[in-house]
């Protein structure tokens, strides 16, 4: 039988999916790329924003409606959070973050015995789903590394459908990492719900890439994204005597206000984010520093809106994801006064979104003639495309080795 797996979110899920894949293929199914030709449809789901729901329903309707003789299997972050709407769409297989290790079991069951299958577990107190994964399918390989989150940013939901904070076991992490460098893989990127809370038996994040770094295959190793709090002087010692370590942070900043910051009960103020970033940059003075921002957050007022502004254009960062604050019923900023209107909200994320753009072209045209390493992860006709260190993604009128660094002269342009 065929399957295909349709993935919404972020890199936790495409990693998840990824494993999802090599589960079914060692059970003997076969993969396709097109849904029409699939007897089988996972849906992996996102719940980060109510618009993440609606595409993810909006997706599950779509494919009973064209295709109602595949069976379907929706698990994820969506189906977790919105379980009572989930279940009556009379889905095949439905679950939600826990189980997606044993997808192919779950389904091979569901062909024997046609009976529904519908499992959740709502306790944040979970242990860590092993999941491993031999080749990635991409030049770039992720491993997940923790799951879950205890911060509760009065925002979010995800502590409350990713659970509590757990970690993968420090040797299956470098087992997995083998692995990928074994099959080719030069960068691998340490993923998770909240990645710089790693820990395994004494082990930190730090420690954790120390070790990868000796493995000789593996060149380059990347961060997913990292919160301000968790760098601290140990792995800003190893960020500066390490040069495995990619030369790219992200490192989120939700509000360029205090009082924002403190009513999102994030963990940190401007004063402390800033001072961080510079001594960041005085370590890496090239480094490049991604960051999301939340706009039309409760209370922000216009004065507030315009400090967030200014706050990121002293930062210098090289690229703002930009999102329109999303009431997620369950949250604490859910029942908060002063909900600031869509329209104003467009408007904050057009106007943070030209500064990204500006700040990105600066970044950018700090290397324009100089020479860069390039992880080519694209080769069209005699166009190669790839990646930096620090994360620019640069093409080259070559026909280059897939999966190769080369060293090239940077022109300009993206």
């Amino acid at each position: 039988m065929k399957f295909n797996i349709v993935t919404f979110g972020c890199k936790v899920n495409q990693y998840e999916s990824n494993m999802m894949k090599e589960r079914m293929l060692s059970s003997n199914f076969f993969y396709t790329e097109e849904l029409n030709n699939a007897n089988i449809i996972i849906v992996n789901t996102c719940s980060v924003t109510n618009v993440a729901d609606k595409k993810c329903l909006k997706m599950i309707r779509r494919i009973k409606r064209e295709y109602p003789n595949a069976i379907l299997v929706v698990a994820g972050c969506s189906s977790q959070n919105k379980q009572s709407e989930y279940e009556n769409l009379d889905i095949d297989i439905l679950i939600g973050n826990k189980d997606k290790s044993i997808i192919n079991e779950l389904i091979k069951e569901y062909i024997d015995t046609k009976k529904r299958y519908v499992k959740f577990y709502n306790d944040r107190d979970l242990s860590f789903e092993d999941m491993l994964i031999n080749d990635y399918n991409h030049v770039r390989a992720f491993i997940k590394i923790e799951d879950g989150c205890d911060n509760f940013c009065s925002y979010c939901i995800i502590p409350y459908v990713r659970g509590s904070v757990r970690s993968k076991s420090f040797d299956k992490v470098i087992e997995e990492a083998k692995h990928l460098a074994y099959h080719g893989h030069k960068e691998i990127v340490l993923t998770g719900i909240h990645t710089g809370h790693y820990e395994d038996s004494g082990h930190d994040l730090t420690d954790l890439i120390n070790e990868l770094s000796k493995i000789e295959n593996l060149k380059r190793i990347r961060i997913s994204s990292i919160e301000i709090t968790e760098l601290n002087d140990k792995f800003l010692d190893m960020l500066g005597k390490n040069d495995k370590v990619c030369n790219h942070l992200h490192i989120p900043l939700q509000a360029g206000s205090d009082e924002i910051l403190k009513r999102m009960n994030r963990k940190y103020d401007l004063k402390y984010y800033e001072e961080k970033i510079n001594r960041i940059r005085s370590i890496r003075p090239d480094i490049s520093i991604s960051t999301d921002i939340i706009v039309g957050f409760p209370y922000e007022t216009e004065e507030l809106f315009t400090s967030t502004l200014n706050f990121s254009e002293k930062m210098k960062f090289s690229k703002i994801h930009v999102f329109p604050y999303s009431i997620r019923k369950g949250t604490a900023a859910a029942s908060m006064l002063k909900q600031i209107d869509e329209s104003i909200k467009k408007d904050r994320v057009k106007r943070l979104m030209a500064l990204s753009e500006k700040m990105e072209e600066e970044y950018y045209n700090k290397f324009k003639g100089k020479k860069l390493d390039i992880l080519v992860e694209e080769v069209n006709d005699n166009v190669s495309i790839g990646h930096t260190s620090n994360y620019l993604k640069i093409e080259v009128n070559e026909k280059l080795n897939k999966n190769e660094i080369y060293t090239v002269t940077y022109n300009g342009g993206k």
